[in-house]
């Protein structure tokens, strides 16, 4: 077991020393309705599900940047495992930021969480539409007559780590058309998981759906209100997501340099990595890698020391240029090894997949080119 530590520093050890393992592991994730259990589980080991707490609650207080450079290294190890732990990793973040769950929650959540327990937000539904695009929960919360608890209904989609969470934060629409979100335990009557999630990139998430059927709860479990202002609310953690991509490239970086230092045809005699077309390509990833990564960390370090100002649009833009430039990485990656990259026992093919799949995290392309097109406009006016 590794042992735990209050060091930044030492805690990325103690995850880079995980990254093998990890790595040895991906491809059981290839089943459906497989979930990383065993990385979840060292993770815990190594108290990582309590870095982002404030330490006034018992956890690490890690800033931003160190959130992402763990997350990072994770998922140059296993994305599925890097992606599903920072949903859990975000929330607590961003409460450790503004404080805003209402103190009932807090009572009950954060002794949980101490002991590792884990949480995630359930907002996305089938066919209602993006929640950042302004879609309202058609999952219901009724107030029973005697006003003391909540009965929730309904079905929520891509559910990342659902076979390990404790505490689902579900957001739902009240009777008067208020939307707030609600903590609902997992363990309570009428909570269940319908395993759906049949992705061919980060299978291992385990996104599946999530069932509340007339599921009753305390009133006073109300999170908070989704008001204009929690929608405006700055949310730095989430450059979680292009961390993650930018961590399966490097992982597929590595593997694509390994290769050209070690691979040697008979018809060279020396390694393919002398080639000037292979160092070209090698070096085309260097340059998308450092620009991803001082693009990324600079704005999350801009996050940190201006909290007044707005980098929301910046943010939008790091997390499109990353999941791009990861894709255009492990490309250049697979066509350094070649066809074996294609192999079923190559992880290039999926991590592959995988980059791929940030396409379709928010926030999208289009929204990140918008903001960006709007805020150029309205400088020159």
């Amino acid at each position: 077991m590794i042992a735990s530590t209050d060091s930044a520093k030492g805690l990325l050890d103690a995850l880079k020393e995980l990254t093998s393992s990890f790595q040895e592991r991906e491809s059981e994730l290839d089943v459906l309705n497989s979930f990383p259990f065993q990385n979840v589980e060292e993770l815990k080991k190594i108290h990582y599900t309590q870095q982002t707490l404030p330490q006034k609650y018992g956890g690490g207080g890690v800033s931003l940047s160190q959130f992402l450079s763990f997350q990072e290294q994770i998922a140059k190890g296993c994305g599925s495992t890097a992606l599903s732990i920072g949903w859990h990793m975000g929330t607590i973040l961003e409460f450790a930021e503004h404080r805003h769950w209402n103190k009932e929650v807090v009572a009950i959540l954060i002794p949980d969480i101490q002991k590792g327990a884990l949480i995630n937000t359930a907002s996305s539904e089938r066919n209602a539409g993006s929640p950042l695009r302004g879609a309202k929960p058609v999952t219901t919360a009724v107030l029973s007559e005697d006003g003391q608890s909540y009965i929730i209904t309904g079905e929520k989609t891509f559910t990342s780590a659902s076979p390990v969470l404790d505490y689902f934060f579900v957001t739902a629409t009240r009777e008067d058309g208020t939307v707030a979100i609600f903590l609902v335990p997992r363990e309570t009557k009428g909570v269940s998981i319908r395993e759906t999630w049949d992705s061919v990139a980060l299978r291992g998430t385990a996104s599946h759906d999530l069932i509340l059927d007339h599921v009753e709860i305390p009133a006073q479990y109300v999170v908070e209100e989704v008001t204009a202002e929690s929608k405006r609310r700055r949310k730095g953690w989430l450059l979680h997501i292009p961390a993650c991509y930018l961590g399966i490239a490097s992982a597929a970086r590595d593997y694509a340099v390994k290769f050209a230092a070690g691979y040697i045809p008979t018809s060279l005699g020396k390694p393919i990595g002398t080639l000037p077309n292979i160092q070209q390509q090698i070096g085309e990833m260097e340059m998308l890698l450092l620009s991803s990564r001082h693009f990324l960390y600079g704005v999350a370090k801009k996050y940190e020391q201006h909290p007044d100002i707005d980098v929301q649009t910046e943010m939008a833009a790091a997390k499109s240029f990353v999941t791009n430039q990861a894709m255009k990485i492990v490309d250049l990656a697979m066509r350094i090894v070649g066809a074996r990259s294609l192999s079923a026992k190559n992880p290039l093919h999926r991590y592959y997949q995988h980059v791929r799949a940030g396409l379709h995290n928010p926030p999208m392309d289009d929204i990140a080119f918008t903001s960006l097109a709007e805020k150029a406009l309205k400088e020159i006016e």
